[in-house]
């Protein structure tokens, strides 16, 4: 990459916005994406809106463990199964409208990036090996580790897989798990059973972790600020760098010949990557720079499930930090909850599931986009029901989208000319942004809210446009102007979330693309027909 060059006075500081890497063992589902998905995708849209530079990207974490013991499961190899997943992934974020820059391939490229990554940590004397039990499967003579094995949580005594509890989010390193047994074949017995691995002794960076949180704890959600403050409260368990088993990036230290490198170590490596990949497709300025050096001066932003914020929150902060200052540390963290199926949990294995392209067939694009981020789980597990979804869609914003559209577009007929707008109009069309503008800010980031407002929006313009219509047509005209300047207002702040409708207004000419308080300060503006929300079908490639 090229060296880094200082920040240009009074540009705008670009936005590194990271959807951490999805497990390629299936293909996304709505859990997904009304969780980190939808939620990074609408603050990208929202900065583009503004006028900010965005680097959005994501990829596939074929590393995982996961992978490997789902391919057992369906007969199949590794290898194929992340492929086939990877491009089942890459199609889904594109039927949902999720607005990456780059979606980065798992390549020998990316491999050699992140062994360098972990390499510059072992030759600074950085990382120790430690000799540490794990659970071992007798007959099958593995360790199990990760997704190869499941007990109860050291923590809150629920079930838990190896390495991270999603329940409670604390970390079950090595032996930790209590009554483990193995995920392929729990009828095997399982002992413990010594090796020795790298670590990252995490206890070396309390202090500079407290201290990052002391700074930047404002805006963390409930669960996360929760979790940090247990973690921090005890001593941070070591982080195993690398494992003895046979599936991932091949360690290349002293010490761990044959063991792989723990897949949530490239997290980190994995995400840079990811963003560099972005940049070069989107060419401009940031290609072929790394935005992850401090001299570039981006806003780092992470989107994540609440489950994974050990790593994210914690030991991938501790493996930048680790660097000496080398690469600049993220400045936002927003984490969701688990979306729900009909209140159970979403289960791929149980076939209790519901993929982008079943809801295709019956919702528009921009319907679902809506509804996932009205009851996205941002603060606490939410549900999604497609029976649900259908009521609240179409009496919340389809009907009433459309009934102003056809009230408006029949007053326009006659409009000749700009229309005049009143003090008033421009009083509220400008609160109405400022509103949208509130909830899309990563300080106070709620896209739920935004949703919300877009409803209410509807509901008064719709009965503002009924009173309108009961005018004289001479005596109109200033209150047509106030309602179309006020719902470009609309527009403009729910474009995040109505992609099709916005961009079929912009297009028409109700929409110029940009979110800004100071675009409805106008004295008159020009009438435009409103597109329709429709109801049934969707995006098909």
């Amino acid at each position: 990459m090229a060296e880094p060059t200082a920040p240009t006075p009074g540009r705008a500081r670009p936005a590194v916005i990271i959807e951490t890497s999805p497990t390629p063992n299936g293909n996304l589902h709505i859990g997904h994406l009304a969780g980190p998905f939808m939620g990074a995708d609408v603050h990208a849209r929202y900065l583009r809106t503004r006028g900010r530079p965005v680097v959005f990207s994501t990829g596939t974490d074929d590393s995982q463990t996961y992978v490997m013991a789902s391919a057992r499961r369906r007969g199949t190899t590794p290898e194929r199964l992340a492929a086939v997943s990877h491009e089942e992934i890459g199609r889904t974020l594109r039927l949902a409208g999720i607005s990456v820059d780059g979606y980065a391939p798992y390549d020998e490229a990316y491999k050699t990036h992140a062994l360098r990554f972990v390499s510059d940590l072992h030759e600074a004397d950085k990382l120790e090996l430690r000799t540490v039990s794990f659970p071992f499967n007798q007959r099958t003579g593995e360790f199990l580790v990760e997704g190869f094995v499941a007990g109860y949580c050291p923590v809150c005594v629920t079930e838990s897989r190896g390495g991270v509890c999603e329940t409670c989010g604390h970390p079950n390193n090595f032996d930790e798990l209590l009554s483990p047994w193995s995920t392929q074949d729990p009828d095997d017995p399982v002992v413990l059973r010594e090796a020795t691995v790298l670590v990252l002794p995490m206890e070396r960076y309390r202090k500079e972790l407290t201290d990052f949180y002391e700074t930047h704890g404002e805006g963390l959600r409930p669960r996360t600020l929760t979790f940090l403050r247990e973690a921090l409260s005890k001593p941070l368990p070591d982080f195993p760098v690398t494992y003895p088993i046979s599936y991932g990036l091949p360690s290349p230290f002293p010490g761990t010949e044959g063991q792989r490198l723990n897949s949530w170590v490239e997290g980190i490596p994995a995400a840079m990557f990811c963003t560099a990949h972005a940049a070069a497709e989107l060419g401009g300025e940031h290609a072929g720079t790394n935005l992850w050096l401090p001299a570039q001066d981006a806003e780092i932003i992470y989107f994540i499930g609440s489950d994974i914020v050990y790593f994210w929150g914690l030991t991938h902060l501790a493996l930048l930090m680790a660097h000496g200052g080398r690469y600049a540390l993220p400045e936002r963290i927003i984490s969701n909850e688990f979306y729900e199926l009909e209140n159970e949990k979403v289960s791929t294995t149980r076939g209790h599931v519901v993929y982008i392209d079943e809801l295709l067939a019956d919702f528009s694009r921009d319907a679902i986009r809506f509804y996932l981020t009205l009851t996205g789980p941002e603060h606490q597990r939410t549900n999604f029901s497609r029976e649900a979804m259908a009521k609240v869609t179409e009496q919340s914003v389809i009907a009433p989208w459309n009934r102003l559209a056809d009230t408006l577009n029949l007053l326009a007929a006659d409009a000749e000319g700009e229309l005049p707008v009143s003090a008033g109009g421009r009083l509220r069309a400008t609160a109405v942004a400022e509103r949208f503008i509130d909830a899309y800010e990563i300080a106070t980031y709620c896209p739920s809210s935004a949703a919300d407002h877009l409803v209410s929006q509807l509901q008064r313009l719709g009965k503002h446009a009924g009173r309108v219509a009961d005018l004289p047509a001479a005596d109109r005209a200033e209150a047509l102007g106030d309602l179309f300047l006020e719902l470009r207002a609309v527009l403009a702040g729910a474009a995040p979330l109505l992609i099709d409708t916005a961009e079929q207004a912009r297009r028409d000419g109700g929409w110029d693309g940009t979110l800004d308080p100071a675009a409805f300060e106008a004295r008159s503006v020009r009438p435009f027909r409103v597109p329709s929300f429709g109801g049934a079908g969707g995006p098909r490639e």
